[in-house]
């Protein structure tokens, strides 16, 4: 190359700083006006989404769900009981 580039703005960003699976902190420059880089938090859209979404998906964790096995345990265990002082 004839020229040289000018890194310099590049290198004095500031950078992202979220802790990598590795221990060591990410060096990827942050977004413009945030702090943290794209693969971080500093893009819009990312993260988690709001509300715990997942848990309606298949219904398995809703209160009536729940409470229908509590009572299904609690039906089996005096059953269990009668069978064994009938026994």
């Amino acid at each position: 190359m004839s020229h040289t580039r000018n890194t310099g703005p590049m290198l004095t960003s500031p950078r992202c700083g979220a802790q990598t699976r590795n221990g060591e902190t990410c060096r990827a420059p942050a977004l413009r006006g945030k702090a943290r880089c794209r693969m971080h938090g500093g893009a819009w859209g990312s993260g988690a989404p709001f509300g715990n979404g997942n848990a309606v998906k298949h219904g398995f964790f809703t209160r009536e769900a729940v409470d229908e096995r509590k009572f299904v345990r609690t039906v089996l265990t005096e059953a269990e009981k009668l069978l064994r002082k009938l026994s």
